[in-house]
């Protein structure tokens, strides 16, 4: 459509403002044509009309395009909500979420398009989501750049977290940094450690650092990376992972979500399932390929759960509790969360010191509140007001700490599941004698 149909429609809706079809067919064309403020503004008078879902997802498409992908989530995520069927909100969906790294829920939208529709394609969702076409090493075992990182951080970045630093230091950093010592006593450098603690609370973040601090390769993987539906090729999977990392030593291969790769064998009702933990456990033990040079750090919210063979030495045989950022630590993820964000004379420490137990996860999840209702005020003049305190006081008030609930279960199993002390760190952090 060109610049005399849009300024016909124009016309047109001078004498009819209230035809929606015709409203409709305006922001289309002005989307169509990647003027986004305009299309923007019709999508917004629709919802003044008493909106659709066409309007709906009109609007999440501008907001994909801006590149305000938390906006665009946000409205698709309530279409979906109340049950819409329709393949292109899915894909627009797992578009956005892989904008915003939310890898595990932009796979769930995806698996939606491919339900409605078995031979849907997409380069950029299949390359990135479809992990049973993806090989972590190609014919010409050139390394998946998707999975091996070199960090541009270390502990210097990591507000706070101390005895966490402290346990990584002595455990995989100091034998990393020395090991013409640890040569000389015949031992290996390398092994595990398993960081623990609620959702949401920088356990990948602190992997990455570690990686940065010694100046090694980092590899990050999660279930959705291993899982595959054919018999044996879960296996292969995490083989070849191993297999990247023993290739590029010094290397951290960080596990995420081993709670479920690493149930107790005597839970898993398919031998499948056994199958893997098995070639898990040969893997860490280094039974047929040497780890040395390899640290491996697992992350999980429920370790409680994991099969006891996973704590033998030599694998993981260090836990640590990973907690909610402390006060200094939240004051420094709101100032780098809000950095290129339009505000205006936020007090931080004052939000720091009213989000206690909110982990980063959290403190996220408050930016986006406070966000949707500066966007909705926006609508009515189209100009962006900046953020203010009150507004993130605001939303702390309507988001309580998803840490509340893990915290519950944790307590329990601290308080009555604890003969060999493992959880004295959530005891401690929740200050109860034992």
């Amino acid at each position: 459509m060109n610049e005399n149909n849009i300024e016909s429609l124009r016309e047109a809706l001078k004498h009819s403002p209230e035809n929606v079809p015709l409203r409709h067919m305006l922001a289309e064309a002005l989307l169509g044509l990647n003027r986004l403020e305009e299309a923007e503004e019709e999508y917004s008078k629709l919802l003044k009309m008493g909106g659709d879902t066409r309007a709906k997802v009109g609007l999440a498409t501008v907001f994909y395009k801006k590149g305000s992908y938390s906006a665009c989530n946000v409205i698709l995520e309530e279409v979906i909500e109340k049950g819409s069927g329709d393949i292109q909100v899915f894909v627009l969906h797992a578009r956005g979420l892989l904008k915003e790294n939310e890898i595990a829920r932009a796979i769930e939208s995806y698996k939606k398009v491919l339900e409605i529709d078995p031979k849907f394609a997409d380069d950029e969702l299949d390359s990135q989501l479809r992990m049973r076409e993806q090989r972590i090493v190609d014919e010409d075992d050139e390394t998946d750049e998707r999975f091996l990182q070199k960090p541009d951080i270390n502990f210097e970045d990591v507000g706070g977290m101390d005895a966490v630093k402290k346990e990584i230091d002595l455990k995989i950093i100091k034998p990393a940094l020395h090991p013409e010592l640890y040569k000389a006593y015949g031992k290996k450098t390398g092994g595990g450690i398993m960081l623990y603690g609620p959702p949401g609370c920088g356990k990948t973040f602190i992997a990455k650092a570690t990686a940065g601090q010694v100046n090694a390769r980092f590899v990050n993987v999660s279930l959705d990376d291993i899982l595959d539906m054919w018999v044996g090729n879960s296996e292969k999977n995490l083989h070849d992972i191993f297999e990247l990392a023993r290739r590029n030593t010094p290397c951290v291969l960080f596990i995420d979500e081993i709670d479920a790769l690493g149930a107790s064998r005597s839970d898993m009702k398919q031998s499948s399932g056994r199958h893997l933990i098995n070639q898990f456990l040969q893997e860490l033990d280094g039974i047929n390929h040497s780890n040395d040079g390899v640290l491996i750090i697992g992350a999980t919210n429920t370790p409680w759960n994991l099969d006891p063979a996973f704590r033998r030495p030599g694998r993981f045989d260090r836990i640590i509790f990973v907690p909610p950022p402390d006060e200094y630590s939240r004051e420094t993820i709101l100032r780098l969360k809000l950095k290129n964000k339009p505000s205006r004379g936020i007090d931080l420490k004052n939000i720091a010191r009213k989000t206690t137990n909110y982990s980063g996860a959290d403190i996220d999840a408050i930016i986006d509140i406070a966000i949707e209702q500066k966007l909705e005020d926006s609508f009515t003049d189209g100009i962006p007001q900046p953020l203010e305190t009150k507004d993130l006081l605001n939303a702390v008030k309507k988001h309580k700490p998803s840490t509340q609930e893990w915290f519950a279960t944790a307590r329990n199993f601290a308080l009555f599941a604890n003969d060999s002390g493992l959880y004295d760190d959530i005891l401690a952090y929740l200050k109860i004698k034992k």
